[in-house]
């Protein structure tokens, strides 16, 4: 099992920047993609960036230029930075790790999420 835990949320105030931590630990045995979403209550996860094994991030097409998300592979930890911080930010993050899980008869691919940090942009 692999434990994502997510840091660096809290008040910003809009137009300043913010970067959000993600710490991979538990048992790992290798980590694919990882990756960032965020949630507005009663919306849909949103996807901000993932990064892949090789540590080169992309982007949706929406969140190019604000969002800049870096991976140390190494060290199983993903980091989000938040540019020109907007009322419309505030959400709670989850970060997200693609990794192999042990199943009946073998292994399989599993996502593994983190519990969230939220974020509050004031203007």
């Amino acid at each position: 099992q692999v434990q994502l835990v997510e840091s660096g949320g809290g008040m910003v105030q809009a137009g300043g920047s913010l970067r959000l931590s993600c710490a991979a630990s538990g048992e790992i045995f290798g980590i694919n993609d990882m990756g960032w979403y965020r949630q507005v209550p009663g919306e849909q996860r949103e996807l901000l960036a993932t990064v892949d094994r090789g540590g080169s991030a992309s982007y949706p097409d929406s969140k190019r230029g604000r969002f800049t998300a870096s991976r140390d592979v190494a060290k199983y930890t993903m980091d989000l930075q938040i540019d020109n911080l907007k009322d419309e930010d505030s959400a709670a993050y989850y970060c997200y790790a693609d990794a192999p899980i042990r199943k009946t008869g073998g292994w399989g691919p599993h996502r593994y999420w983190g519990q969230g940090t939220q974020v509050t942009v004031s203007s």
